[in-house]
């Protein structure tokens, strides 16, 4: 069965994009992170942020954040419409979403974690959106925006063209504390990146892409919010990655392997896995220890996927998702996963 999905028309410099809290209101904890993200996302893009009533209103019904999501949807002046961060309960913000405003006039969305629930919501409705971006992480702490995040950013949003997603070298699980004067200046503690590992048959797929945060796919799936059979995925690029809640493998796998019994591993036939957090403020492995977290995960969920399907073309490592820098990816757009020549290259029309 094919999903076909609206690809929403870009934003153009000039334009006003909603900068909005779905989940958790981020910037009514931390406002100068906030506001240097803004004034970041401006010289970036030349877009003209607005707020919403509850875009630093913390603790805010989800109701309320739903009404905000809706007005965005609604208003013709906003173009494009930015997460904040994640949080913990959108679940509960999708049912008071209006999907006839967002199909009316399609724009682009972006967000991560929490908001792949948007992003399933979005696809659901025949919507494309774009998986990463956040203006709390990935705008507004640190010296300036990483390369990578800022063209994947200006390609989500305005020009739609066509990147290769390339390792930038280094990553970050966390950057400081929001609350410390230095996180306005300072990225968090960089490491060098391990090189991407490679999985499966030798060949190349072209896919629309669907998953994000796996976590909040599990809840997803558990709340029936996927209400399509498994071949919707036909022929899709598998989007995995884990959160900052650092779950161990064993825990990683059973999920993945929940995908596998649905039917949605078997449909897909390319899976791009996030190169995953491991530390946090209070957990700071060493740094072998830090590289066997991540090699036990990829083994758990190169295994996993390739007991359900063997001709998958499995990448892992991949600068999405839980991970500084970022680049932002088609969430419902094309992927190019060349497994013989080992790129990956995404369409941002």
């Amino acid at each position: 069965m094919k999903h076909d999905l609206a690809r929403p028309p870009k934003a153009k410099p000039g334009d006003h994009i909603a900068v909005l809290s779905p989940s958790f209101a981020a910037p009514g904890a931390f406002p100068e992170i906030h506001e240097q993200g803004l004034r970041r996302l401006t010289e970036l893009t030349g877009l003209v942020p607005i707020e919403y009533p509850t875009t630093r209103q913390l603790g805010a019904t989800p109701q309320a954040r739903a009404a905000d999501l809706n007005a965005a949807f609604a208003d013709p002046r906003i173009r494009a419409i930015l997460a904040v961060v994640g949080g913990d309960d959108q679940i509960t913000v999708i049912p008071h979403l209006d999907a006839e405003a967002a199909r009316a006039d399609p724009k682009p969305f972006l967000g991560t974690s929490d908001n792949t629930n948007l992003h399933n919501w979005l696809w659901s409705h025949g919507i494309a959106s774009f998986y990463g971006g956040s203006s709390q992480v990935h705008l507004g702490p640190g010296p300036a925006v990483d390369d990578i995040h800022a063209s994947s950013l200006r390609a989500a949003l305005l020009t739609g063209e066509t990147l290769e997603i390339t390792d930038p070298g280094e990553s970050e699980d966390i950057g400081l504390d929001w609350a410390d004067p230095r996180a306005l200046h300072h990225f968090g503690d960089r490491e060098p990146t391990e090189p991407w590992s490679w999985h499966g048959p030798r060949r190349t797929i072209t896919g629309t892409t669907w998953g994000g945060c796996l976590e909040v796919t599990e809840q997803i799936l558990a709340a029936g919010r996927f209400p399509f059979p498994a071949d919707a995925l036909d022929g899709n690029v598998l989007l995995l990655e884990t959160s900052e809640e650092l779950l161990p493998a064993h825990n990683v796998g059973r999920i993945v392997r929940t995908l596998g019994e649905r039917g949605l591993l078997a449909a897909v036939d390319a899976v791009l896995v996030a190169r995953p957090p491991v530390s946090d403020f209070t957990h700071q492995p060493s740094p072998t220890e830090r590289a066997d977290l991540r090699a036990q995960q990829r083994d758990t969920v190169v295994e996993t996927v390739t007991r359900y399907n063997p001709q998958a073309v499995i990448c892992v490592g991949v600068p999405f998702g839980h991970t500084r820098p970022q680049w932002i990816l088609p969430h419902g757009g094309p992927v190019t996963v060349d497994g013989t020549e080992r790129r990956i290259t995404a369409d941002y029309r």
